[in-house]
């Protein structure tokens, strides 16, 4: 292990922490096949699937979340944190650790101060209002990185890494290939609608009403609805509802225009391939879903509607005529396409492994 380099991933608990590190390592990977990868998480996140069915190591930490208000688990904070400080620091001598690359969340925390001092730090902050873990590591860490200018202190602008399929996605060359996998007419407007892996409910709630009131018209929806939903309305050749998308790639190549979430991942993608969206920020955290979409909406690529305004009227009045403006979508396609980000995988890989390197010269 010795010889090659050795970068650990903190990056557990959410898809919005995974999944960008988990490209990162694909990136790394193909850049150098000898790095070793290790990804550190807990029992109680979703990167126990994730992870493994990537393909790369997973190391469990305990899992010390923050709490937000007065209680007993305040109490005992102190205790937990530096038992998971203890755990993680014998890791990152176990594994001979060069760097280690924390993506936020309460794995990272534990991360940054087992490594302080002892191992390279790089943290990366995908969302437009940093949370508590990226704010404290980036405090002493080797390297920042960010999506959304301003977000952190020293930080380079790299943006979020994105999957391969979603980098090098020509929307106009695959648009037919997309066309027939989804069953919808060449011809069509296609609005695609998604609100995350498990689908958003208020978002399903709307675009049910759309469909009663045939809003939509001739416009086709590809909608997906969530693992756990049930579909609203009967597939017809306007309405294409499907639990799960498993080639984001292929409906964003198919869509002309999006109703979507605002996650970090959801605008990322979006801009790098350059498609108009509606979003309707999730009303959790901090606000920064919200803040998230605001570049892009302040560009021209995209409208915004808070989740408790969203409904059938606001998409018959204020969509529809956009997405049967052909020459609106071009405009608000190549607007949200100049806020793109396509190589930030390659990017933060680069940094990565050279923050690596100054530590084992």
């Amino acid at each position: 292990m010795e010889d090659c380099v050795n970068i650990v991933l903190a990056g557990g608990g959410t898809a919005g922490h995974i999944e960008p590190a988990l490209n990162l390592a694909d990136e790394l990977m193909a850049m150098d096949p000898t790095v070793n990868i290790t990804v550190l998480g807990t029992s109680r996140g979703l990167e126990v699937d994730l992870v493994p069915a990537r393909g790369y190591k997973l190391e469990l930490i305990p899992a010390v979340p923050l709490p937000r208000k007065l209680s007993g688990d305040l109490v005992t904070l102190p205790t937990r944190l530096r038992s998971a400080i203890k755990q993680t620091r014998d890791l990152l001598h176990e594994l001979q650790a060069d760097v280690v690359v924390g993506f936020g969340g309460y794995v990272s925390i534990p991360a940054y101060l087992a490594a302080r001092g002892e191992v390279p730090i790089v943290v990366h902050e995908a969302n437009a209002r940093a949370g508590l873990a990226n704010r404290v590591g980036a405090r002493f860490a080797d390297a920042v990185a960010e999506t959304v200018p301003d977000s952190l202190p020293r930080a380079q602008l790299i943006g979020i890494p994105l999957r391969k399929a979603i980098e090098t996605l020509d929307r106009k060359a695959t648009r037919n290939q997309a066309r027939q996998h989804f069953g919808i007419s060449g011809d069509a407007v296609c609005v695609l609608v998604f609100g995350g892996s498990q689908g958003s409910v208020k978002l399903n709630s709307v675009i049910e009403d759309c469909l009663k009131a045939d809003i939509f018209d001739d416009v086709v929806v590809l909608h997906s609805v969530g693992l756990k939903n049930e579909f609203a309305q009967a597939e017809s050749d306007r309405y294409r509802p499907l639990n799960y998308i498993d080639r984001m790639d292929l409906a964003y190549a198919a869509a002309d225009f999006v109703i979507g979430r605002a996650g970090a991942m959801t605008v990322a993608e979006l801009t790098a391939v350059g498609l108009p969206a509606c979003f309707v920020p999730l009303p959790i955290g901090n606000g920064e879903q919200s803040l998230n979409a605001t570049p892009v909406v302040a560009a021209g690529g995209a409208l915004m509607i808070s989740d408790l305004e969203f409904n059938s009227e606001y998409v018959r009045d204020q969509i529809l005529p956009v997405i049967s403006n052909s020459t609106k979508l071009n405009e608000m396609a190549k607007a949200s396409s100049s806020l793109g980000h396509k190589d930030s995988a390659a990017d933060l890989a680069k940094l990565v492994l050279s923050v690596a390197g100054k530590a084992k010269s």
